[in-house]
């Protein structure tokens, strides 16, 4: 673990002041929500599968991934603590459980009427989130939304 995590440090170097670009943020966003929505369509268990995706999706332990999503794989972001550790499961629950109420949504909607009445207030709150989180990390000097505040996490841009 100590190996792991000296490895994380060493590649999550910060690039300039160390605010991951905003534009790689949001694509990384975007291939996450698009994993999260088509597993979330899987009837019953799909909406499940989304929420644990993205309460989980920046602790992964796999090698592939290194404690982040794979959308921050891709865009070459990578999720830290404060003081530079990877972040672990806890911590990415923290910093992403107003987005796993999409998937919460999402399994509501197999649910016949006590889920669907749920939908438009679980609906409702996981949007105000939304903009709360994007109206942070747009107006954050170091690009922090709420999820980050809450769990002493940043995200910064690194090699790989």
């Amino acid at each position: 673990m100590a190996d792991e995590q000296a490895t994380v440090q060493k590649e999550s170097k910060p690039k300039g002041d160390g605010k991951a670009d905003l534009g790689k943020r949001f694509v990384a966003a975007l291939i996450d929500a698009a994993i999260a929505v088509v597993v979330g369509f899987i009837p019953i268990i799909g909406g499940i599968i989304s929420a644990a995706y993205w309460l989980l999706r920046d602790g992964m332990d796999f090698e592939f991934m290194k404690h982040r999503s794979i959308g921050k794989k891709v865009m070459k972001l990578q999720p830290v603590t404060l003081d530079g550790k990877p972040v672990d499961m806890v911590t990415s629950i923290k910093r992403n459980w107003m987005f796993a109420l999409g998937g919460v949504v999402q399994f509501l909607m197999f649910i016949p009427v006590v889920g669907w009445a749920l939908i438009p207030v679980v609906g409702v709150i996981s949007l105000i989130l939304a903009i709360i989180e994007i109206i942070l990390v747009l107006t954050d000097p170091e690009g922090r939304r709420m999820g980050d505040k809450i769990a002493n996490t940043k995200v910064i841009e690194v090699a790989e």
